[in-house]
């Protein structure tokens, strides 16, 4: 009997574990997903857009449970947001946005971010990386003036 009860905490903890691993997963993953918006709205040269997605992600990433992700990462990532959302200039968010990016690849490496691969795509132009859910290129540094520009330089599974 005491065989039993023992294996059914254990089963027990290893789903309140899971549980709380693809909540974690979900978090993170809804951080991407602000990402690519933020991504997006500066390959269209959007400046408001892109304020209002990097707000959003600021949004996200103070829920984000720190027992995921640690403090200082998350401030980092809220700080590089925070100047993309403050900045009124398309060329200073995008400055910013490189730092967002570096720290974005970082956590894609620790985190399943998307059920789909992930491409880490390079500007030479801009000497700057990002993430994208799409082989194709729409580069987030340049916009309608340089769009195709970069390449991807590897996937993240």
């Amino acid at each position: 009997m005491k065989k039993y009860i023992i294996t059914a905490v254990f089963s027990l903890f290893s789903i309140i574990s899971i549980t709380a691993q693809s909540k974690s997963d979900a978090q993170v993953s809804k951080l991407y997903q602000n990402y690519l918006t933020i991504k997006s709205a500066l390959a269209s040269d959007d400046a408001d857009k892109t304020s209002k997605a990097a707000t959003e992600f600021i949004k996200t990433a103070s829920a984000v449970d720190l027992k995921v992700v640690t403090e200082g990462n998350l401030n980092t990532l809220r700080k590089d947001a925070t100047v993309i959302s403050d900045a009124r200039s398309i060329d200073a968010q995008r400055e910013t946005f490189s730092n967002l990016s570096d720290n974005m690849i970082a956590l894609a490496k620790e985190f399943k971010l998307s059920e789909k691969p992930i491409f880490v795509q390079y500007c030479p132009m801009a000497d700057a990386s990002w993430l994208s859910n799409e082989e194709k290129i729409v580069n987030p540094y340049y916009g309608s003036s340089m769009l195709s520009c970069g390449s991807v330089k590897s996937t993240i599974k």
